[in-house]
């Protein structure tokens, strides 16, 4: 018995990077999966294919978090599909760093968006279903830049901390339902957004383990949140970061 067996996730932005390694750790707990992707099908259902090698059920479904109806459609067709499900990885995301005497006002609103909006669509559609189940975990992927801030990254960090203060005002609303909501703020971690990144030994002397992260390390946090092994664990912000944010 996997420590998810006979649960369902939601995991948007799981066709690759974090997302992927996410959808990928659930399963091999036993978690039938359904989650998201932007723009490569192929991509996508690859994924798929994988997840159902591990013995659970999975669906890749195209949709844009950044749209509200898109994400009402997204959970009711997931509650179709799976009959349900209790938990819930809000994990979209995007980058468009600048210095802010630089930054559009077309960056500043693609990444607050995309980040933070999206949070808010999906967890509104979500949080129905969940009530009804009466249990649940939400899991907002947050990023130390939002607890630090950095220069150039002003619209990521306010989208980062804003889905802080989203993530603990949710766990107050419906705790008393058995609903749980965390954030987990990564730090550097090996992936496409962070592959391009300039002056990387210099990241990496910074951080008391010496190494940038994995996308594992951050699915095994994703895991420990969405498992019952955290079930008096909620409003919080797990840092993984390999101690960068000491």
């Amino acid at each position: 018995m996997g420590r998810l067996s006979g649960k369902t996730a939601l995991i948007t932005g799981g066709s690759r990077g974090i997302g992927k390694a996410i959808c990928l750790a659930f399963a091999k707990e036993g978690c039938n999966v359904a989650f998201t992707y932007n723009s490569s099908a192929d991509a996508a259902n690859a994924v798929a294919a994988d997840l159902e090698k591990l013995g659970v059920k999975a669906k890749a479904y195209q949709s844009n978090a950044a749209s509200f109806e898109a994400s009402q459609q997204l959970i009711t067709d997931v509650t179709a599909d799976f009959e349900g499900f209790t938990i819930v990885v809000n994990n979209a995301g995007i980058t468009r760093d600048n210095l802010m005497l630089r930054m559009s006002e077309e960056q500043w609103d693609e990444v607050i968006t995309t980040n933070l909006k999206s949070v808010f669509n999906v967890t509104k559609a979500a949080l129905r279903p969940l009530l009804k189940a009466r249990e649940g975990s939400i899991i907002n992927m947050s990023s130390i830049i939002g607890v630090g801030g950095q220069a150039g990254q002003a619209n990521y960090a306010a989208s980062k901390a804003g889905i802080i203060g989203f993530s603990k005002s949710i766990a107050k609303e419906v705790g008393s339902r058995s609903i749980r909501c965390n954030a987990i703020a990564p730090g550097f971690v090996e992936t496409d957004m962070t592959h391009d990144l300039p002056n990387k030994e210099e990241f990496v002397a910074m951080i008391p383990v010496k190494r940038l992260g994995i996308a594992d390390d951050i699915a095994n946090a994703a895991l420990f949140l969405a498992s019952d092994d955290s079930t008096y664990i909620t409003g919080q912000v797990l840092s993984v970061c390999g101690g960068l944010n000491i």
